[in-house]
């Protein structure tokens, strides 16, 4: 029997993966991509005949379904939203409608579909016992959206499950500009022979999480999770100087940025009860992206 997937942010840096996995693991499956390509690019398109990208944004949603007379997906897997920390507070708009107007018309979407929602919170939540969800733009509409889901549940009835991701890097990733990743702009700066930028005073500390890892959770949780509280991660902390040192190259102190958390470390109990076991690490990856790349590539 047929079925309709959908991926929100289906051309970024996650969202692609994902597709990739999903065309795998459901072979007679069509997929939709509805992506505003604010992050997302056309060079992550699959070439796969099953899977239909739609420019436009999640706030339309509703509207984007019903003049393409789209068949109702079994899962919505809800990854398009803005997912910067800091960047957030100059972004506060932009935060504001992708994250809760967005998601408001994707929970109510599914619901109506009868669609399981697969939703990737922020782990951010977590830092400082909860306290940190307050700390920037980002984080706080990420945690808003977690009690907007489970209310929603209760009050309609919707079939859900919660990720949550922890720092993730991999092929793919946005290596530069305002919206580039730590491991992205660290493999950015390696090649062109700079010193790696770290954030002051670089102990603090991040759960780096390769994105096969990270495709391979959701796709588990979609299959046999419920509710919340899957977190997706090594469980490892990595300080960020330590991982600038992995680089063996130069690297160079930068001033602290604002809303940014002292710690990362993900409790992976309730996605290890699913099986689920991050298999990729942070170390051998670096080790082989050095032992294939020389500084200063890209300036040759």
């Amino acid at each position: 029997m047929s079925q309709t997937l959908l991926v929100t942010g289906g051309a970024g840096f996650v969202g692609s993966h994902l597709i990739k996995a999903l065309l795998q693991d459901y072979p007679s499956a069509a997929i939709v991509s509805i992506d505003n390509y604010f992050t997302g690019v056309r060079e992550n398109h699959s070439n796969d005949p099953r899977v239909t990208y739609i420019d436009g944004s999640t706030v339309d949603i509703n509207k984007i379904w019903a003049e393409r007379g789209l068949a109702s997906p079994e899962i919505v897997f809800h990854l398009g939203e803005y997912s910067r920390i800091v960047q957030s507070f100059d972004d506060h708009d932009l935060t504001w409608e992708f994250n809760l107007l967005g998601t408001m018309e994707v929970v109510k979407f599914a619901s109506a579909n009868g669609s399981k929602l697969i939703y990737a919170g922020s782990s951010s939540k977590f830092g400082n016992d909860g306290q940190d969800e307050n700390l920037n733009p980002y984080a706080w509409t990420k945690a808003k959206n977690i009690e907007y889901i489970a209310n929603y549940a209760s009050w309609y009835g919707l079939d859900y499950a919660i990720t949550y991701f922890y720092n993730v890097y991999g092929p793919g990733q946005i290596s530069s500009g305002r919206y580039a990743t730590v491991i992205g702009i660290f493999e950015d700066h390696y090649l062109r022979g700079e010193p790696l930028p770290v954030v002051s005073p670089g102990t603090q500390t991040r759960d780096f999480t390769h994105v096969d890892d990270i495709v391979r959770g959701i796709v588990l949780v979609a299959q046999k999770g419920t509710g919340d509280g899957y977190l997706l991660g090594t469980g490892h902390e990595w300080p960020l100087i330590e991982v600038a040192k992995l680089f063996r190259t130069e690297y160079v102190l930068k001033p602290a940025l604002r809303g940014e958390r002292v710690r990362g470390q993900a409790d992976t109990t309730r996605a290890g009860e699913l099986g689920w076991r991050p298999t990729r690490r942070l170390d051998e990856y670096i080790a082989s992206f050095i032992a294939t790349h020389r500084p200063g590539d890209l300036d040759h």
